[in-house]
């Protein structure tokens, strides 16, 4: 069976987080074809990480707004991107979900007209 044509993003996130499923919905309502990383069942790996941390800075991929984030005093504290990368592959509570790679296009958390963009580019 030929691989499925069209866009392709990979979505790491929770299955019970509101906003991985609502890129979840985004991107079917599309019929864009999304590879689905729970990291509930498989942690983020540190290379990956790094790609979007490179992209979009250490920061960019905490979540300030969170629980884990209040409950461990984070924000209490001034972290460096090595010491913010060590937290995040230690708890994935503390990413900003959902995390979507969509070529060497990234983002964290809902960024529906960022994708939106991302789609109108493979158009034709």
């Amino acid at each position: 069976m030929p691989a499925p044509a069209g866009p392709t993003v990979q979505l790491f996130g929770l299955v019970d987080s509101r906003p991985t499923q609502a890129a979840l919905r985004f991107f079917k309502e599309r019929r864009v074809n999304v590879t689905f990383v729970d990291l509930r069942r498989k942690p983020i790996a540190p290379g990956e990480l790094r790609r979007f941390v490179e992209r979009l800075g250490a920061a960019a991929l905490l979540d300030t707004q969170g629980r884990q984030y209040r409950d461990l005093g984070l924000a209490h504290m001034s972290l460096g991107d090595d010491e913010i990368v060590e937290r995040l592959l230690a708890n994935n509570g503390l990413l900003r979900l959902p995390l979507i790679r969509f070529g060497n296009a990234f983002t964290a958390g809902p960024a529906d007209a960022t994708w939106r963009t991302w789609l109108a580019g493979t158009a034709k």
